[in-house]
C-alpha cells in the first residue's frame, strides 16, 4: 500500500462519508450534532490517530494493536485485545449490508425485509468478501474509486443548497429532547476506528513514513467529509427530527435536486457501504493472519491465499458477519461501541505504559508531547468512554460483557491445546522480539505516492 490508497482506505475504516450520520440529528437536533462533530475529532479522532501513527510505526506489523498490548502489558491482555477488537470489527461489518438495504429499500421496498433481504445479504457478501480475496492492492484502489463516486452527490447537494440554506437552522436545539445514548454513540461509531490501520502496518510501503502522513490526511478528509453534508441537510430542509434516521440524506436529495439526485445518493450509499466492508474486513482478517504469526492463534490462521491475502482470516470474518446481520443499526452500534471501548482502555494504558517503561525505544514518529502531556491528552477521550459505557442500555451491557468472558476463557483454552498439541501455534521467525527492542522501518526512506 502506498499513501493514496491507504488515505481511502483509513477513510472507509472510520468514516466512508455521512451515510449514518442521519440519527445524531434525529437524536439531539441540528446545533448538538454540528458541535459534535467539529469537537468530537478533537477529544477523540486526534488523539487516536495520533497514537496509531506513533505505535504503528513502531511495531510495524500486521498483528497491529494486539502487539502495543503484549509488548506493555503481556501476551494474555494483548489477546484480550486482539478478541474484542476483532469481535467489534466483525459486528462493525454488520452493519454495512444494512445500511446498503436501508437505503435501496425506499427504491426497492422488496429489500425490506424478508427472503429477498436475507439474499441480497448472503450475495452482498460474497461479491465484498471476493473482493479482500484478490488483494490489497485490489481493496486500495476500489477504495479510491468508491470513494470519489460516494462523495460526488453530497457535493451537487451542496451547490443546489445554497439558495436554500438558512443558517438559523443550525442552532435549534432543545436540551430537554436529547436521546443522549443514541446521540454519543453515533457521533463515536462515525469517529473512531483509527487504530484499525495498524493490522495493515506489515502490508504498508515505508510505514515509518507513509502512516502519519495518511492518518494526518484521512482525519482533515472525514472531517469535511461529515460537516458538508450536515450542514447542507440541516440549514436547507426545514427540520423534522423524526425524519433523520439512517437514509435520509436520500430524501433530502429528492427534496433538493429530484428524483435524479435521490438515485444517485442512494448508488452513493451503497457504495460507500461497499468500501467500508472491504476495508474493515482487510483489518480484520490481517488482525487474525499477524495474531497466527505471534503464536497466539492456530498456524491455520497464518494461511496466506495465492494472491498473498489471509484466506482463513477471510472466511472467519465473513462468517461472523452474516451472523450479526439481522441485528439492528442501533443495536449494532451500541453492542460495537461497548466492545471498542473496552480494547480502547487497554490500548491507552498500553501506549502511556510504553513510554514510561521504554521511552528509549526507537519511534519513528513520535507524539509531540511528553508523558504528562499524553496523560493529559487522553483524560477527555477516557471521559468519553466512561459516557459511552455508563449511557448502554442493561441488553447491550450484558451481552458486551459476556463477549468479554469468553474471551478471557478462550486464551487459555488455545494455550491448552497448543500444550497438547492437537493443533499447531507457531511464531514467524521473521519478527522481532516483542520486547521492542529492535529497529522498526527506517523513516529516511522516500515518500511513494
Amino acid at each position: 500500500l502506498s499513501i493514496v490508497p491507504l488515505i481511502f482506505i483509513i477513510f472507509y475504516e472510520v468514516s466512508g462519508g455521512p451515510f449514518g450520520i442521519e440519527d445524531s440529528v434525529g437524536a439531539a437536533g441540528p446545533l448538538l450534532a454540528i458541535a459534535g462533530f467539529l469537537a468530537l475529532p478533537v477529544i477523540w479522532s486526534v488523539p487516536e490517530a495520533l497514537i496509531t501513527a506513533e505505535l504503528g510505526t513502531m511495531f510495524p506489523e500486521n498483528s497491529g494493536y494486539v502487539v502495543w498490548v503484549a509488548s506493555a502489558l503481556g501476551p494474555y491482555w494483548g489477546f484480550q485485545q486482539g478478541w474484542m477488537k476483532w469481535l467489534s470489527g466483525v459486528i462493525d461489518n454488520a452493519l454495512y449490508p444494512v445500511l446498503f438495504l436501508d437505503y435501496l429499500k425506499s427504491g426497492v421496498p422488496a429489500l425490506g425485509g424478508g427472503a429477498p433481504r436475507t439474499g441480497a445479504v448472503l450475495g452482498l457478501t460474497a461479491l465484498l468478501t471476493l473482493l479482500n480475496y484478490r488483494g490489497l492492492t485490489v481493496v486500495g484502489w476500489a477504495a479510491i474509486s468508491l470513494g470519489v463516486f460516494s462523495l460526488l452527490p453530497f457535493l451537487v447537494m451542496g451547490f443546489i443548497s445554497i439558495p436554500k440554506l438558512r443558517p438559523a437552522r443550525w442552532l435549534e436545539v432543545d436540551l430537554h429532547n436529547v436521546d443522549w445514548n443514541l446521540y454519543l454513540n453515533t457521533l463515536f461509531w462515525n469517529l473512531n476506528y483509527w487504530d484499525s490501520i495498524s493490522t495493515l502496518s506489515g502490508e504498508i510501503r515505508n510505514p515509518a513514513k507513509t502512516l502519519p502522513k495518511a492518518l494526518f490526511y484521512a482525519v482533515i478528509f472525514v472531517v469535511v467529509g461529515y460537516l458538508y453534508p450536515l450542514l447542507t441537510g440541516t440549514g436547507a430542509v426545514p427540520l423534522d427530527r423524526e425524519q433523520w434516521t439512517d437514509g435520509y440524506f436520500a430524501d433530502i436529495a429528492k427534496l433538493l435536486g429530484g428524483a435524479w439526485l435521490m438515485w444517485w445518493m442512494q448508488a452513493a450509499a451503497a457504495m460507500s457501504n461497499m468500501g467500508m466492508f472491504v476495508a474493515e474486513m482487510s483489518s480484520d482478517s490481517y488482525q487474525l493472519l499477524g495474531m497466527a504469526e505471534r503464536g497466539m492463534l492456530p498456524a491455520f490462521f497464518a494461511t496466506r491465499s495465492r494472491y498473498g491475502t489471509p484466506l482463513v482470516g477471510i472466511l472467519f470474518s465473513a462468517s461472523g458477519v452474516l451472523l450479526l446481520s439481522t441485528m439492528s443499526f442501533q443495536e449494532i452500534v451500541a453492542a460495537e461501541n461497548f466492545l471498542y471501548c473496552f480494547g480502547m482502555l487497554l490500548e491507552f494504558l498500553s501506549f502511556v505504559l510504553l513510554r514510561v517503561r521504554r521511552p528509549d525505544a526507537p519511534r519513528p514518529y513520535r507524539v509531540p508531547l511528553g508523558t504528562a502531556g499524553c496523560v493529559a491528552m487522553l483524560v477527555p477521550a477516557t471521559a468519553l468512554i466512561v459516557a459511552v459505557l455508563a449511557l448502554s442500555t442493561l441488553k447491550v451491557a450484558l451481552v458486551s460483557l459476556g463477549a468479554v468472558a469468553v474471551g478471557l476463557v478462550l486464551q487459555p483454552v488455545l494455550k491448552f491445546v497448543e500444550k497438547k498439541r492437537w493443533l499447531r501455534f507457531s511464531v514467524n521467525s521473521d519478527l522481532p522480539g516483542i520486547d521492542v527492542n529492535h529497529q522498526p522501518a527506517a523513516p529516511d526512506e522516500p515518500l511513494i505516492v
